[in-house]
């Protein structure tokens, strides 16, 4: 196992930073990107480090409706998690907290910038175009998953005049720049600008591990995300077309109830992971403790016994329940889905002291095509619809019959009391994501698209229970920018 240096550039802060990486994607990565970039494979080695090095699992997690109380006598409250459950403001800048990721992602602009600027001013002629391609989609995402936590959500049809996020196109080349927030409005258009302008570049393009990279096919999973935000729905359906050749999933989703349910746990986890499934379309390595259960699974708040039940002991829809091998420990007061695997980079073998880090799948086929079938029925195609989501349900309910577990516009109307069926299959597909995703921020991304409210208990230590609701219109539902981007002019979200 290798490790890395580069810039590490985020609003208002030049400094030298450490990245992780796995042995495989060491081997696209140059030591020091300090040096002139006056090559093809520079680029491309550039390029490599256009990733965030931090997730977004304990942010996305913690705030949604995943998370429940297990008790005042269960587990332990530290933080993040504790705040996060009351979403509250996250102090310091440890790890899962807001303010690392969003300097992780800054970082990872600066490298797609700084590859950005090289491309423009050698000649390196069309061998550097998939490079350039995978540049612009990377700056492209890492500016989305800024604005999906730190600004407030894109209005299809509506006013998005408020601020947006700091859109970051050229290398910092003083100390203390200054940055603009412009409004939603801008960075959601600056974002298409760069995703559109990258996606043709790609075609063909070669990667040692193209998984580790915005190819063609991650590309396109990233704009059909990107689209069901913004409301193009057929703009989401042709992308999802482009993840497979002829828009084909079949055999390429992950195989729950199939392959992977025969699995050891140790073989489980590993499987997640791996560059070589159909299934897994970009992954990144991050530092990370989420896994662990002294972190994220052994904290009052967190899965538990009540959520396991919810998602996984009781129908979806009607006749249909959704099959996850979850982890309990101490009795089943805590639950995991346990698919990251930790590992650890050792900077001292004898002291014991790292890094640990998890590899993160950012987009999956699994995506994708419930994506698909969302925009489908925004189209008012339920026909297609239905049959991306009972694809879809077919590797995620054991012994999957069509006729008895098969998703229809009835059981839709039935299972979540509406007689419209467009509103009936939307609620279905949110709740079979919100299964489907655990433990992989999906399910926040989808509360904010839809401005879902979210409901926490808390639990008193007479064991009543109070509910407490994050109403669309809260402004906590906005991560507060880091106090240090202010030094840079960026100003922090209203509270």
């Amino acid at each position: 196992m290798e490790m890395k240096l580069r810039k590490y550039i985020a609003i208002a802060l030049a400094c030298t930073g450490v990245l992780l990486t796995s042995c495989e994607k060491f081997l696209e990565q140059a030591p020091d990107m300090r040096t002139k970039i006056d090559e093809v494979e520079k680029v491309a080695q550039l390029v490599g480090s256009a990733y965030p090095n931090y997730n977004y699992l304990a942010m996305s997690e913690f705030y949604s409706d995943n998370i429940a109380d297990k008790g005042p006598a269960i587990g332990h409250n530290d933080d993040p998690y504790q705040s996060y459950y009351f979403w509250e403001d996250v102090q310091g800048s440890g790890n899962n907290t807001p303010t690392q990721y969003w300097n992780g992602v800054y970082a990872a602009i600066a490298a797609a910038n700084q590859a950005l600027e090289a491309i423009e001013k050698e000649n390196f002629g069309t061998s550097v175009n998939a490079y350039k391609g995978e540049a612009l989609v990377a700056r492209a995402y890492n500016h989305f998953m800024l604005a999906l936590f730190f600004a407030q959500p894109y209005n299809i049809g509506g006013d998005n005049s408020s601020p947006g996020i700091p859109y970051v196109e050229r290398p910092e080349t003083v100390a203390l720049a200054q940055y603009s927030r412009e409004t939603v409005k801008d960075t959601y258009d600056k974002i298409r600008k760069d995703l559109e302008e990258g996606l043709p570049l790609l075609q063909g393009g070669y990667w040692k591990v193209p998984k580790y990279h915005f190819n063609s096919s991650s590309a396109h999973a990233f704009a059909a995300r990107f689209y069901l935000f913004t409301g193009e729905y057929d703009k989401a359906i042709a992308a999802a077309n482009n993840v497979f050749q002829n828009g084909d999933f079949t055999g390429k989703l992950r195989p729950i109830t199939t392959t992977i349910q025969g699995y050891s746990l140790a073989e489980q986890l590993i499987e997640y992971t791996k560059a070589d499934k159909d299934y897994n379309l970009l992954l990144t390595e991050t530092y990370s403790v989420f896994q662990r259960t002294s972190s994220s699974v052994y904290s009052r708040f967190g899965y538990g016994q009540r959520k396991y039940r919810e998602f996984f002991n009781t129908p979806v829809f009607t006749g249909t329940t959704m099959y996850s091998r979850g982890i309990s420990y101490n009795s089943g007061q805590h639950y995991s889905v346990y698919m990251y695997n930790e590992y650890f980079y050792y900077t001292n073998v004898q002291a014991g002291i790292g890094y640990p880090y998890i590899m993160q799948p950012l987009f999956t086929s699994d995506e994708a095509l419930i994506n698909r079938a969302e925009a489908y029925v925004h189209k008012g195609d339920f026909g297609r619809a239905l049959a991306d989501v009972n694809q879809f349900l077919s590797v995620r309910v054991s012994n999957f019959s069509l006729s008895t577990h098969g998703l229809t516009i009835d059981k839709a109307k039935e299972s979540f009391g509406s007689d419209d069926p467009k509103e009936a299959l939307i609620k279905a597909i949110l709740a079979i994501k919100q299964r489907a995703f655990l433990s992989e921020g999906i399910r926040w991304m989808d509360i904010v698209r839809h401005k879902l409210p979210v409901s926490h208990i808390d639990i008193a230590t007479d064991d009543t229970e109070t509910v407490r609701v994050l109403e669309p219109n809260d402004l906590r539902r906005v991560f507060q920018i880091p106090s240090e981007a202010s030094l840079a002019g960026v100003q922090q979200n209203p509270r």
